[in-house]
């Protein structure tokens, strides 16, 4: 059974401009000329590749803020969410453990940045987030505040009766509590990864030349 083969056309690489920007020698590799000649009708502008107006049409979708009632109890459904603090003239971010207790949040550590940070004078921010697989439907909750940890020996005893599980094995004999000046939060319904196709993206990569 004879084989079909499409003919193969050679590509001229352009040296005319490109939407008024002309290609000077010796400027770009033969491949990523040839992509660029290619992907024209596409492009709004040889100089800095800015995509055309097919990305400017997508339809915003609708993001839901929420209450503060809707906050706590998302805050509630999950256990481990990201504590944003500065110590020593840098920003940290650390994952943990944590618990909602009377308005408040509490996590347990043991001796390091996470406690060092959290003593300081600075505020912290606690984040959470969640998605559902069958819905697409996500969500994200930040906490702004300030945070101490736990000394007085009443609260410490009421606070070991937490359930709190950290996932990492050792010594954390500190409890410490955020208690949010702020606390915002929004829901939104994920998009499709096609949302955000461009034909830049099945080019794949110019090898080195």
């Amino acid at each position: 059974m004879p084989v079909y083969r499409a003919p193969v056309r050679a590509v001229r690489i352009p040296s005319r401009p490109l939407h008024g920007q002309p290609i000077p020698p010796g400027s770009l590799p033969a491949t990523a000329a040839v992509r660029l000649w290619v992907l024209r009708p596409y492009l709004r502008s040889y100089d800095g590749v800015r995509l055309g107006a097919m990305t400017e049409n997508l339809a915003a979708p609708r993001t839901e803020e929420l209450g503060i009632h809707e906050c706590w109890n998302l805050l509630r459904s999950v256990s481990v969410g990201r504590l944003a603090l500065w110590l020593d003239g840098q920003p940290h971010i650390f994952p943990l453990n944590y618990v909602v207790d009377h308005g408040s949040l509490v996590f347990r550590t043991g001796t390091g940045n996470k406690l060092a940070g959290s003593a300081g004078s600075e505020p912290v921010a606690l984040e959470a987030d969640g998605v559902d697989p069958v819905s697409g439907v996500a969500w994200s909750v930040v906490a702004k505040g300030h945070a101490k940890e736990v000394r007085p020996a009443q609260e410490v005893l009421e606070t070991v009766g937490l359930l709190l599980f950290p996932w990492e094995a050792g010594r954390k004999d500190h409890f410490v509590r955020i208690i949010p000046d702020e606390l915002t939060g929004r829901r939104f319904t994920v998009a499709a990864p096609a949302t955000w196709w461009t034909p830049l993206q099945g080019m794949g990569q110019a090898p080195a030349e």
